[in-house]
């Protein structure tokens, strides 16, 4: 990967919008409250490996296979923009 991913960017800037809070409840099948959301989302980013964070286009992805989800984040604003299953 020729870009130097910063983790530390991503768990400093992390940010969200009040609709993802229930889309990624949807997605997770779960009824989280945001901050659990929150702390789910900073754990899973914080144990994953950079080399599974992969940039495209203008979001990131980063695939965590223990927890087997992957978290699509806007590459210029660190906002998230949704949790999937894989």
């Amino acid at each position: 990967m020729s870009e130097h991913i910063d983790k530390q960017a991503f768990l400093s800037n992390i940010c969200y919008t009040e609709l993802v809070y229930d889309r990624i409840n949807k997605k997770l099948n779960t009824i989280l409250p945001k901050h659990e959301i929150e702390a789910l989302i900073v754990g899973i980013i914080d144990q994953t490996e950079v080399k599974h964070f992969q940039k495209t286009g203008k979001n990131f992805y980063i695939s965590n296979t223990q927890q087997n989800i992957r978290i699509t984040i806007n590459s210029n604003t660190f906002r998230v923009i949704t949790v999937d299953r894989i």
